[in-house]
């Protein structure tokens, strides 16, 4: 593929990791629209961010293994597609029934994006080549959630909260409408794992037997858990804590999203020099050490906005390492089930995620200290699976030193394109 055809396809790719974090947070500023326009309640319009997130969980899973049998384009083609109608429904819904049971389906269509997109990546490159493209991924679906709301925000000073499931549908078919132009099918059919369910789900068994992968996908899933109960917890005390505005908030929440940004650029820089799992290790004691520092902060009595702020800073800074580190390890570790296991990795973060965001507050008002010791306990099981289970200084998932006269990294190219290797 030339170099001008795999901007195109990390363009389209990027486009469709982000399609899902936006039709996820960019209608929440409309909440209390919605429950005037369906005179429901709040709980029943929350109910459909839910249904959302699990589509996202359960599509992935289900959807990345069987790419493997059937091939990457076409199941592309018919989640874009399908959720440029569902957006459509999502903004014509008569009723919040209607309303929740589209944001379900909605979830797992955009879902096809996000795994298959991964598992194309690893179809076409390896080692440092596949990581410097899935850093790109991860950094768009990382930027995407932050800026969702503020996208939400503009379209309903401008109409109504359908306006933004409108604005979701046309999304879709562009996206649609590049994948058909720009994605061509990277896996061959003689690639493609036969034998039906059966072998689909023997795959995604075989993965589940791999400790390494185990502990690679614990160690994204801890470290994403500690994110969402920050993602969670940081309102209450960014605002009702140290008395910040709404603007205030929004500008330390985009400036710790600028770290995570950062960081995944100068992990892309580090990746073709640096072992991944070195890395994986210096995101993760990054992560700790910014946590570990606000508890301790906030046990001796110092709670400030600065200091609040440069501890939650330096975790957004070291998970920027950790995610890109991470899914880089996870899809080398699979990559005789590519599908499988990017389904796992997507299956792994939303459910952890999911379970992680309500936490902060589950025993009482949301403070410093509550979301502090939340998003530790994560990340001190993100340390732990690590050295448990991933052992990274055995070396798994990293790329084969390179042969005379060739790169490290080109063996899945080269395989797509039928050259020796």
């Amino acid at each position: 593929m030339t170099r001008t055809g795999t901007g195109r396809l990390v363009v389209v790719l990027g486009g469709l990791s982000a399609v899902s974090p936006f039709a996820t947070d960019m209608y929440i500023p409309g909440f209390p629209e919605i429950v005037t326009s369906f005179g429901t309640t709040g709980t029943a319009v929350q109910l459909s961010l839910t249904a959302c997130l699990v589509g996202l969980a359960v599509g992935q899973v289900v959807l990345g293994p069987v790419s493997d049998a059937a091939g990457r384009r076409r199941l592309l083609l018919a989640g874009s597609g399908t959720f440029t109608v569902l957006s459509l429904l999502c903004a014509l819904a008569p009723s919040i029934v209607v309303f929740d049971v589209a944001r379900l389906l909605q979830g797992i269509a955009g879902s096809a994006g996000l795994v298959i997109g991964r598992a194309v990546i690893s179809d076409r490159f390896s080692g440092s080549h596949a990581a410097r493209q899935l850093t790109t991924l991860s950094v768009i679906a990382m930027t995407a959630p932050v800026l969702a709301p503020v996208t939400g925000g503009l379209l309903l000073g401008i109409g109504s909260w359908r306006l933004v499931f409108v604005a979701l549908a046309v999304t879709g078919l562009l996206l649609t409408t590049a994948v058909r132009a720009w994605v061509p099918e990277s896996l061959p059919a003689e690639r493609r794992r036969t034998g039906g369910l059966r072998a689909v789900l023997a795959a995604t068994g075989g993965l589940l037997r791999r400790r390494e992968l185990i502990g690679y996908l614990l160690v994204l899933g801890c470290g994403l858990a500690a994110l969402f109960a920050y993602i969670t917890g940081s309102p209450f005390v960014f605002r009702n804590v140290y008395g910040l505005s709404p603007a205030g908030y929004g500008l330390v929440f985009a400036t710790n999203a600028v770290g995570t940004v950062a960081a995944g650029a100068v992990f892309g820089r580090l990746a073709a020099r640096v072992r991944l799992n070195s890395l994986l290790v210096i995101g993760v004691i990054v992560t700790v050490a910014s946590v570990l520092t606000l508890v301790t902060l906030l046990v001796l009595g110092i709670s400030t906005l600065p200091t609040t702020w440069a501890c939650l800073f330096g975790l957004t800074t070291g998970f920027g390492i950790l995610l890109p580190a991470s899914t880089t390890l996870v899809l080398a570790v699979g990559r005789d089930a590519p599908g499988a296991a990017s389904g796992l990795l997507g299956g792994a973060q939303f459910a952890l995620g999911a379970a992680a965001a309500p936490l902060p507050g589950v025993l009482g008002p949301t403070t410093a200290m509550s979301t502090a010791v939340v998003v530790l306990g994560f990340v001190l099981l993100s340390a732990a699976v690590l050295i448990i289970l991933a052992r990274p200084w055995q070396g798994h998932g990293e790329p084969a030193a390179p042969g005379p006269g060739r790169p490290a990294g080109n063996d899945a190219a080269c395989r797509h394109r039928g050259e020796p290797m």
